[in-house]
């Protein structure tokens, strides 16, 4: 009888700048890497065979970076076909998308918020269903930074928990972006918490922002994580129990021993979680 999978617990961005340093890795060192198919797609050559490689030794979870769910320009149907043919040629049982824009008349390179208001819910819910049907499996919309919020109608964690009831999808939590989300627009990560879903938290990420002069906090994923986030991580914990949790890192990368002991502060607060009592029951959307 084949032995069933190792469960992903706490994983680390596959980077191309990383790529000798995870080969080299010992198999214990992550439960799992995260890739953007996006960025891997028809890849050949060396990368594409150091991909493969790293592959066959750890599980695969993904996140998509092009999609722009939130846009007003049709969904593309090629990248949807290629990303589903790319995760199930490595069996990828997690896959994860932004909730924001990132294409008008042509890719912006950057995520955009979507507007707050009840016409977006039903037109960024729309597309994540098209998008579910097209790729043959559930997905998670992960939460953005934002620095502007234009139109909102509604509240930050509203607007998420409507989108998640009417496309019918799960949510990556991302610690930080809520954490920099908090600071700059003035509200409190702990409420924004006890008002998510448990049921529908796929997974966490967690990273490292830039603290500007002026008093903004800044999502950057190249630092390391900062205390406040750790803190939140365990909280989110406590409420929801474990969940996969990513460390992202995407710049300014230190040497991969650095970056394992940050993934192995992420399974130390997995396992006083286990050991702690029941979590609190969330409410449902």
């Amino acid at each position: 009888m084949t032995a069933p999978p190792a469960p992903i617990r706490a994983g680390l961005g596959l980077r191309r700048a990383l790529l000798p340093q995870l080969a080299a890795m010992d198999d214990g060192a992550v439960d799992f890497l995260e890739c953007a198919p996006d960025n891997w797609i028809g890849v050949g050559g060396r990368a594409g065979a150091a991909l493969a490689q790293l592959a066959s030794r750890f599980p695969l979870t993904c996140h998509g970076l092009s999609l722009s769910l939130g846009g007003s320009a049709p969904l593309d149907v090629d990248l949807l076909r290629r990303t589903r043919d790319f995760l199930d040629r490595h069996n990828v049982a997690l896959y994860s998308e932004h909730l924001s824009y990132c294409s008008d008349d042509g890719h912006l390179y950057d995520l955009l918020p979507i507007p707050f208001t009840d016409e977006a819910v039903g037109h960024v819910a729309a597309r994540i269903r098209r998008a579910q049907d097209a790729l043959g499996r559930r997905i998670a919309v992960e939460n953005v930074s934002y620095y502007a919020a234009p139109h909102q109608a509604l509240a930050e964690i509203d607007f998420i928990l409507a989108v998640l009831a009417e496309a019918d999808c799960d949510l990556l939590l991302d610690v930080n972006n809520l954490h920099v989300n908090a600071h700059n627009h003035g509200y409190d990560t702990r409420a924004f918490l006890a008002r998510l879903p448990a049921a529908r938290i796929a997974s966490l990420h967690i990273a490292g922002h830039y603290d500007d002069a002026s008093g903004l906090k800044i999502d950057t994923h190249g630092a390391p994580v900062r205390d406040e986030a750790w803190q939140l991580l365990a909280e989110a914990y406590a409420r929801f129990g474990v969940r996969p949790t990513l460390l992202e890192r995407d710049f300014g990368f230190p040497p991969l021993s650095e970056l394992l002991a940050e993934v192995e502060r992420i399974r130390a607060l997995q396992t006083g979680a286990e050991s702690a009592p029941e979590p609190a029951e969330a409410a449902h959307v």
